[in-house]
């Protein structure tokens, strides 16, 4: 089996994997979350402890678990939040000791509020399931227009030193696909504020390729060229979500701004 053809079925199972988890909401949709909250923690220490380890131990391991266990449980926004907020500087304390992993806690941050946006986006009403396609249908159309349009059309670079194959051509192309696609789920679902949702989706687009560029600038400062390798043909979750769970904290802020952090997707999907 070529690797396109790997990348193409991995691709196709992790999409319909959660997808059925996202229609499902609730507990399924929070245990993904929590997943891919551990997972992005797991590749993120990985690439950056010194081989020698650290002086904190499991601590930020214990910390993490501690809040996918409040997640998981369907804790408010509010304590959640608090939660983050104490284990970063907790870790970010213990960071100055000698010996620790300096990178602990940008990597719990990362990794503790990608799940908590994507949780509390959905929320298990149909709003939340709404903002979650339509945060889906934005990124991933982002990513697909990007590539085909910077094959085609090339030109400058947009970030050599931290990605040298994306171009400058293709992030336009990407913010067009992505909009594109954000109005049409939103247009299909019934959603009316399509114009204000056009230019969420402008924003998420361009948060998301942010987030790609991120995460490949952090594997870059560690010398790594993929975050893991747990899914075939595409390296780790990190090389998988990095523009998606960028564009969902955004997503997460907009939607708190109008509705609260509670019930984010009510905001700008009113059912």
């Amino acid at each position: 089996m070529s690797n396109l053809q790997l990348r193409v079925i991995s691709a196709l199972v992790l999409a319909a994997v959660t997808l059925g988890l996202t229609w499902l909401g609730g507990m399924p949709f929070r245990l993904l979350c929590s997943f891919i909250a551990c997972t992005i923690f797991y590749e993120w220490s990985r690439m950056s402890r010194p081989t020698t380890g650290g002086a904190l131990g499991f601590l930020p391991e214990a910390l993490l678990l501690a809040f996918v266990g409040t997640l998981i449980a369907g804790v408010p926004a509010s304590w959640l939040l608090i939660l983050v907020t104490v284990m970063v500087a907790v870790t970010a304390a213990g960071a100055r000791m000698p010996g620790t992993a300096q990178w602990d806690a940008p990597g719990l941050a990362y990794a503790s509020l990608s799940g908590l946006s994507l949780a509390l986006l959905r929320n298990g009403d149909r709003s939340g399931l709404i903002a979650i396609l339509f945060l889906f249908a934005v990124v991933w159309a982002t990513d697909i227009a990007a590539y085909f349009v910077g094959r085609a059309v090339g030109g400058p670079k947009l970030a050599p030193s931290i990605s040298p194959g994306k171009t400058q051509s293709g992030a336009l192309g990407g913010a067009v696909g992505g909009v594109v696609a954000g109005v049409l789920l939103a247009s299909a679902t019934g959603v009316g504020n399509l114009g204000t949702l056009g230019l969420v989706a402008l924003a998420l687009s361009v948060v998301a390729q942010a987030g790609d560029l991120f995460e490949s600038w952090v594997k870059r400062r560690h010398g790594q060229k993929d975050s893991g390798n747990l899914i075939p043909g595409h390296g780790g979750v990190m090389d998988r979500v990095d523009g998606l769970v960028a564009a969902a904290l955004a997503l997460y802020v907009i939607g708190w701004i109008s509705a609260g952090a509670d019930h984010p997707a009510q905001g700008l999907f009113p059912i």
